[in-house]
């Protein structure tokens, strides 16, 4: 006789067997004794940080340079950039489009610029200065990396602006107005 057929033929001896591997496997399962323990953490919090910025002459110019004349002394300004953000930033400062009075001769070309990062003391006499930008206001024509700045940190900047002493008669009485932007990421 086929064992399926035993099994079909005695379907009592078939459930004693299966109840009698049961019980072997939960004695087995449940002779493995073990410790266990539980801790948890609850109202974990995550908070963006910000990046935001102070600038001491927002919405109007760092400096105005007037009456000036070819090889005269430069003309300075300053202003404080601040990251009043709570986490780091990379810094730049953007030119905008110059508008010339004289669009042949334009005095853009002929206005000797420097950009001068006085640093985290705020003292552009101290002397520990830094040239971010050198050359005319037309040729800052790419944003000028000003570096990181720390969460809270604030860099004064000077702007030092002269007329070229090639400028000839042709410039005379002719005037450039320009914005500058400062960016943080």
């Amino acid at each position: 006789m086929s064992r399926v057929k035993s099994l079909k033929a005695n379907p009592r001896r078939s459930l004693a067997a299966l109840a009698t591997v049961l019980v072997a496997v939960g004695v087995t399962g449940a002779s493995g004794a073990s410790f266990t323990a539980t801790s948890a953490n609850p109202a974990n919090t995550f908070t963006a940080g910000t990046l935001t910025m102070g600038n001491t002459k927002a919405a109007s110019a760092i400096l105005t340079a007037s009456n000036m004349k070819p090889g005269d002394p430069a003309t300075t300004g300053t202003v404080d950039i601040k990251n009043t953000g709570t986490v780091a930033g990379v810094f730049t400062l953007t030119r905008g489009t110059p508008v010339d009075s004289d669009t042949v001769n334009t005095m853009s070309s002929k206005l000797n610029v420097v950009v001068t990062d006085c640093g985290i003391d705020l003292d552009c006499a101290a002397g520990v200065n830094t040239a971010k930008y050198t050359g005319t206001l037309a040729g800052m024509s790419s944003a000028v990396a000003l570096g990181t700045f720390a969460g809270n940190e604030q860099r004064r900047y000077e702007f030092s602006v002269a007329l070229d002493s090639t400028a000839t008669n042709a410039w005379q009485g002719d005037n450039s107005v320009v914005p500058f932007t400062w960016d943080a990421a």
